[in-house]
């Protein structure tokens, strides 16, 4: 992995998932490419979920709240693989057992995304990655729809709850 992440070299998809070749995030971005992307979805034992505000200088939704810790795949790398690597990234968290709870496909004026849905269990403690993260916290499901009325989430975020909650 490279340090500048607009250089990092990202799996770019199909519309059906399968691998065509790899690219620079900057790349991907400014031409709006299908790539691959891991979410995770981190519960309490107490059933919160751990939420996170993005950072201004995110290349994707600054400043949003977002519901899940990932990021893109990198070129050759499996889901999983990423998944654990965005958690200990973001999070400083490691040695958790992900679900896998569904793939899905997302897409906006933005972003064009394959992401793999997971979900795990951690109190914590989190050392959340300064320049991805401002801030985060544990919040009761319910509670996020009233604090998006307030403040915005990602897109792709919100599209994933409304499928999770079909699939516990």
């Amino acid at each position: 992995m490279t340090a500048i992440p607009a250089e990092e070299l990202v799996e770019i998809v199909d519309r059906d998932n399968h691998p065509i070749g790899a690219v620079s995030r900057r790349i991907m971005r400014q031409q709006r490419l299908i790539h691959r992307a891991v979410y995770i979805l981190v519960f309490n034992r107490q059933g919160e979920l751990f939420i996170q505000k993005r950072s201004l200088g995110k290349d994707i939704y600054p400043g949003c709240w977002d519901v899940a810790a990932g990021g893109v795949v990198l070129a050759g790398e499996s889901y999983p693989d990423a998944a654990l690597r965005e958690l200990q990234e973001e999070l400083g968290i490691g040695g958790v057992k992900l679900a896998h709870r569904f793939d899905q496909y997302f897409e906006d004026d933005a972003n064009r995304v394959w992401g793999r849905i997971y979900t795990c269990t951690s109190e914590g403690p989190f050392f959340l990655q300064e320049e991805e993260i401002d801030h985060g916290r544990f919040i009761a499901l319910e509670a996020i729809e009233p604090l998006h009325r307030t403040e915005p989430f990602t897109p792709d975020g919100l599209f994933l709850l409304q499928r999770l909650a079909g699939s516990i």
